[in-house]
């Protein structure tokens, strides 16, 4: 039959000035590390760094937050002059903490892994801090715990809300004592800042870890984390490792820590301005008791 003599397939050849080849810039589209879709940069950046397809966070620089946080062209950064000395003259094979740090400046645009200032949230005037993994793993030093202590001390003198949001590996290694006296100075002047009944808040990013997540990041009003954010003291592989022991599922992540009552609110970054702006406004002309 001649059904069956027909071929079952066609060919189409075309000059090669008729093909079309689409070339793609590297970096266009980004992988995401959750559920690897891949993302335009342009919906990555419109987005907030969160993933359309499965809500992933990623982390996200202190300057991107600013704008993400602050209306427009009403932060006035302080103490960004701050800069860190490498007073243990400190070495890791055989590169100094004086390279390390003045590499991670370059790369990062800013003096230290805090960008701390006075900015406007929906037209409230607030004191705001926000720190950088980016920078050194967002490790706090001296002068790291100087600049987040002078805002909550400018916070008190001038009665204004407080927001600190937090990304930190914790204590820096390369500063050693002088680093983990940064936990009891941040307590100290939070301590301080308490006293007057007015909201402190902290924004727990992905990771909130060590001296940071034990000192002044744990002593919030309200805290609010982003979802899967790794927050705890020691890292679960450390924990596992010595009490050998199998950890819960979803150890140390927001989620977890919500149900056990040790945060307050998990907040979608796309809703955090909104949010963070009722919180405030409810509170301004409340005592906190």
């Amino acid at each position: 039959m001649i059904l069956f003599k027909r071929q079952r397939y066609s060919i189409i050849n075309s000059s090669p000035k008729e093909q079309k080849h689409v070339k793609i810039t590297p970096g266009t589209f980004e992988k995401c590390e959750e559920c690897s879709e891949c993302v335009h940069k342009d919906i990555w950046q419109k987005n907030l760094n969160v993933c359309p397809n499965c809500s992933h966070h990623r982390m996200m620089t202190a300057m991107q937050r600013v704008k993400m946080l602050i209306d427009d062209s009403t932060f006035q950064e302080i103490d960004n002059d701050l800069c860190t000395l490498d007073i243990l003259s400190f070495k890791d094979k055989m590169v100094s903490y004086s390279e390390k740090y003045e590499d991670k400046r370059l790369s990062t645009g800013i003096n230290e892994a805090v960008i701390c200032g006075i900015g406007k949230m929906n037209n409230i005037e607030i004191a705001l801090g926000i720190m950088d993994f980016n920078f050194l793993g967002g490790s706090m030093g001296s002068v790291v715990g100087e600049k987040i202590t002078r805002l909550i001390e400018l916070a008190t003198n001038e009665s204004l809300p407080l927001i600190i949001v937090t990304a930190s590996g914790g204590a820096r290694m390369y500063e050693g004592i002088f680093s983990l006296m940064q936990m009891a100075k941040t307590s100290g002047a939070i301590n301080l800042y308490h006293k007057l009944n007015l909201p402190y808040i902290v924004v727990m990013t992905n990771p909130t870890t060590g001296g940071v997540m034990a000192s002044f990041a744990s002593l919030g009003n309200i805290i609010i984390a982003e979802p899967k954010a790794l927050i705890g003291f020691a890292g679960p592989r450390v924990i596992k490792n010595t009490t050998l022991s199998t950890l819960p599922k979803g150890f140390q992540r927001s989620e977890f820590l919500l149900k056990k009552g040790l945060i307050d609110r998990i907040v979608d970054r796309r809703n955090l301005k909104s949010e963070l702006s009722k919180i405030i406004s409810y509170f301004k002309d409340v005592h906190i008791n």
